[in-house]
């Protein structure tokens, strides 16, 4: 139960206060018949994780606000592995919004030919290619923060944490699927602000997890955009529909 997942969790050091990044033995302390007890952090002296009494609802709220709190409540004090599900659901929602631009761009008005384009490979081409260019910016972003701070990821597990915020970062895109749906003159304009707010989200993300400040993380962002584009451009030259 949820006891002997605290248990286990505090054995590894795994818990983290979500105002100092602290680390804690516990979040909270069971005096049975339903009393807990939130646990004070040492260094700060404040509640180790407040969130652990709110609603889920407010927490994503919290989370959309890229406060780092929610963050390090989502990423030390929570047990979550929808990472790898949610990269593809992202995924799957880029490469939709991308073919049907394309489909959009075909110039083709015959009804007749949209069961034609549900059997084509174009959605899976977009899938490539969306995926190709989320892999070289995490590359970027990894490239540039073991250059910059190799202290901060000696182990494999440093690279699995960061790998892991990263993927959860990038829930924002989900937001592209109603911004096609509700498609009005402002759509480009709401792209936009969507890509501005997924950036917003790793970089947070990156802070949270290595404990950075605000400049470094934006800086792994920088170069992991442009290493992305610089990918996209290398298989352009190859010769490569991307």
């Amino acid at each position: 139960g949820r006891g002997v997942l605290q248990r286990a969790m505090a054995a590894l050091g795994a818990y983290r206060c979500i105002e100092c990044n602290g680390e804690a033995t516990e979040l909270y302390r069971d005096y049975q018949r339903g009393v807990l007890r939130i646990s004070i952090c040492k260094s700060c002296q404040k509640p180790v994780d407040k969130y652990i009494e709110y609603d889920p609802v407010i927490i994503l709220i919290n989370a959309v606000l890229c406060k780092a709190q929610a963050y390090r409540h989502i990423l030390f004090n929570t047990k979550i592995n929808i990472h790898g599900k949610l990269c593809i659901f992202c995924l799957l929602c880029e490469a939709y919004l991308r073919w049907l631009q394309l489909q959009d761009s075909s110039q083709n008005t015959d009804p007749d030919d949209l069961i034609r384009y549900a059997k084509e490979w174009d959605f899976y081409r977009m899938f490539g290619i969306a995926s190709l260019e989320q892999t070289s910016f995490f590359i970027g972003i990894f490239i540039t923060l073991w250059w910059m701070t190799p202290e901060m990821l000696k182990r494999k597990s440093d690279f699995i944490l960061l790998l892991k915020a990263l993927l959860l970062s990038t829930y924002g895109k989900l937001l592209l699927i109603p911004a096609v749906i509700w498609e009005h003159d402002y759509t480009p304009l709401c792209l936009a602000f969507i890509k501005v707010f997924v950036l917003i989200s790793n970089s947070q993300a990156i802070r949270v997890t290595l404990n950075l400040n605000r400049i470094l993380p934006w800086f792994a962002i920088f170069f992991g955009v442009i290493f992305e584009n610089g990918v996209v451009c290398l298989f352009q030259k190859m010769g490569w529909d991307v």
